[in-house]
C-alpha cells in the first residue's frame, strides 16, 4: 500500500505540542508578556493577534451562501452581472432572448425582481444546525455592488431596494441564537471601475473578450448602463473616483458590517491586492480593535497573498493542501459542480464527495466552509438540503472524530495520489476509495476515517501504527466504532495495527475507528 504522507512525518503527538497554538492572556495576545491594549496601525502590531483561535480549530465545518440579485436570472453563474454585457458569451445571448438588449434592460433592472419573498432566516439557521455546521453567514456583498444588509454607504442594499429587509441582520440574529458563530464574506474589491483607457481594451481584445476591462467587474462598453453618469447607478456599477470609492464605499461598507453585526469571521475574496496596502491595514486594525472591545477572538481569512499570515488564515478555493500544515487553513468549496449561485439545472455533488473533502481537510489541520446556492425567492432547493442533512446525520454519529480534534503525526495513508500543487480546482478530479484513510486525534484517542466502506468482516491494516512507518512505538489499548460498545479484535505487529471489522455497523460514506492509545 502506498502512503500519502511521505515527507510529512513529525514527532508522534500524543502530547500534540507541535500542532497546538493556544492563546495566552487576553484575546489578541499570542503570548503572555506581549504588549496589550489596542492594536496600532502597523502590521507588526497586528502580528500579536491570535489569528487561529481555538473556536475555529474546534469548529471545522461552516456554511455560507452566494445569494443576491445575480440569483434572479439563474443562468450561467454569479458572474452574470459582468458576462451579460459581453457579446459572444452565453449569458449575453440568454439576456438578449429573455430580457432584451443589456443597454435597455440593465443589471439594475433585476433588483426589483429580487424579492426574497420566501426567505425565512430561522428555517435556514435550523438547517445549518442540522447540517452540523458550527459557523455560518452570507456573502455580504459580491462583485456586483449590491449590499445584503441595511446600509447607509450605498443606496443599493437589501433594505432600501429589492427585498426591503436587512438580510444580514436577520441571519445574524437567527444564526447566533442557535449558538453558531457568524461570518460574512466580502468580494467587493473588484467592483471599482479601474479601466485605464483604449490601450488596455485593445490588448485584452486580442486575448479574450471575457478579459476586457479585467480589473473591474463591469465592462465599460459604450451605451451600456455601467457607462452612464448617474449618481445612483454609479454606486452599483463602481463608477466613482477611486479615492472616494476606497474611503466611502469599500472601507465604509466593511466598518458598517463590523459595527452592526460583529462577525466572528470575515473572509476576503480575490482581488484584495487591488486595494492599497494602507487601506487593508486600516481595516484589519479597526476590526481587531473592535473585537478587543468585545473581548472576543475573530478571524480574518485571505484568499491570496494579500494579507500577512501573522494576522490572517489562508484560504484555498475549491482546493486544499496536499500535506499536513502546522497553521490552520481553510477551504471554501461549493455544493455544485458549476455556479456558486443558484442556476437552473445546477448539478449538485453527492454527499459522500463533500464528506470526504471535509475529512481530508480536517486531517491536514484545515477547516471547510461549504457554499450553498439558494434561489432568488429565498428557498434552498431540496437536493441541496438533502446533502446538508446527510452530512449532518453522519456528523451526529461520528462528529467526535471531527469537532475539536487536532492532527496526528500524519494525515493519512492509501493508494490515491493527490496533486503536487494546490491551485484552484487542482483536487476536483481526486476520487478517494475505501482504502484511503485519514487520521485525527483528541487527547490519547486516534480516529481512523475510511474514505468509504471497507468490506464487512475483513481485516484492515493501518500502516501508520507500525514502528517502521512512524519511527516510534505507538501502544494501542483498544479499538471500537464510535457509538458502539463492542470492542473490535485487533493486533499490532511490524506491519502496523490490524483490525477485524464487524459484519455490520459500517457507514457507507465513511467508516470510523476509534483507537485508544497510551501505556
Amino acid at each position: 500500500m502506498n502512503t500519502l504522507f511521505s515527507n510529512h512525518r513529525h514527532f508522534f503527538p500524543l502530547v500534540l505540542a507541535s500542532f497546538l497554538f493556544f492563546s495566552c492572556g487576553r484575546p489578541g495576545s499570542k503570548e503572555a508578556g506581549q504588549e496589550e491594549g489596542p492594536f496600532e496601525e502597523r502590521w507588526e502590531s497586528l502580528a500579536r493577534v491570535n489569528e487561529e483561535p481555538d473556536w475555529l480549530k474546534d469548529a471545522k465545518f461552516g456554511i455560507y451562501f452566494h445569494w443576491g440579485v445575480y440569483s434572479v436570472p439563474a443562468f450561467g453563474s454569479e458572474w452574470y452581472p459582468r458576462t451579460m454585457h459581453v457579446e459572444g458569451m452565453s449569458e449575453y445571448q440568454h439576456h438578449l432572448e429573455n430580457y432584451g438588449h443589456p443597454s435597455e434592460f440593465g443589471y439594475h433592472d433585476f433588483v426589483p425582481m429580487f424579492k426574497a419573498e420566501d426567505f425565512d432566516p430561522d428555517q435556514w439557521a435550523d438547517l445549518f444546525v442540522k447540517a452540523g455546521a458550527r459557523f455560518a453567514g452570507p456573502v455580504a456583498e459580491h462583485h456586483d455592488g449590491f449590499a445584503m444588509w441595511d446600509s447607509d454607504a450605498t443606496p443599493w442594499n437589501s433594505m432600501d431596494k429589492g427585498p426591503g429587509r436587512d438580510i444580514t441582520g436577520e441571519l445574524e440574529k437567527a444564526i447566533r441564537t442557535r449558538g453558531l458563530k457568524f461570518v460574512t464574506t466580502f468580494h467587493h474589491a473588484r467592483n471599482l471601475q479601474r479601466y485605464k483607457g483604449k490601450e488596455e481594451e485593445v490588448i485584452t481584445r486580442e486575448k479574450n473578450l471575457h478579459f476586457q476591462f479585467r480589473k473591474s467587474h463591469y465592462p465599460l462598453y459604450p451605451g451600456m448602463p455601467p457607462t452612464l453618469d448617474d449618481p445612483e447607478l454609479n454606486y452599483l456599477y463602481g463608477n466613482i473616483p477611486e479615492p472616494k470609492w476606497l474611503e466611502e464605499v469599500w472601507y465604509a461598507k466593511l466598518v458598517e458590517v463590523v459595527d452592526k453585526y460583529s462577525p466572528d469571521l470575515i473572509y476576503f475574496d480575490s482581488w484584495l491586492n487591488y486595494i492599497p496596502d494602507s487601506m487593508r491595514l486600516r481595516f484589519c486594525t479597526y476590526y481587531l480593535n473592535h473585537a478587543l472591545e468585545q473581548d472576543k477572538e475573530v478571524v480574518i481569512v485571505r484568499k491570496q497573498e494579500d494579507l500577512p499570515l501573522e494576522c490572517s488564515v489562508d484560504d484555498f478555493e475549491k482546493s486544499r493542501k496536499n500535506h499536513l500544515a502546522e497553521k490552520v487553513w481553510m477551504t471554501d468549496e461549493t455544493i455544485s459542480n458549476g455556479s456558486w449561485c443558484y442556476t437552473e439545472n445546477l448539478k449538485i455533488k453527492p454527499t459522500a464527495e463533500h464528506l470526504h473533502i471535509l475529512i481530508d481537510i480536517v486531517s491536514k489541520n484545515g477547516v471547510m466552509m461549504l457554499n450553498i446556492s439558494p434561489k432568488a425567492d429565498g428557498t434552498i432547493p431540496e437536493d441541496q438540503q438533502r446533502v446538508l442533512l446527510e452530512m449532518g446525520a453522519w456528523l451526529e454519529k461520528y462528529g467526535e472524530a471531527i469537532y475539536g480534534t487536532r492532527p496526528w503525526y500524519t494525515f493519512g495513508e492509501g493508494p490515491t495520489m493527490e496533486p503536487e500543487k494546490d491551485f484552484p480546482g487542482a483536487f476536483q478530479k481526486v476520487t478517494y476509495t475505501e482504502r484511503d484513510i485519514r487520521y485525527t486525534t483528541s487527547g490519547s484517542t486516534v480516529y481512523a476515517l475510511f474514505m468509504g466502506k471497507p468490506e464487512e468482516g475483513s481485516e484492515v491494516v493501518l500502516e501508520s501504527f507500525s514502528h517502521e512507518t512512524s519511527g516510534q512505538d505507538i501502544p494501542v489499548k483498544s479499538v471500537s466504532i464510535p457509538g458502539e460498545s463492542e470492542a473490535l479484535e485487533w493486533k499490532q505487529d511490524d506491519k502496523g495495527l490490524s483490525v477485524r471489522l464487524p459484519s455490520g455497523n459500517l457507514d457507507p460514506m465513511s467508516t470510523v475507528l476509534k483507537i485508544e492509545t497510551g501505556e
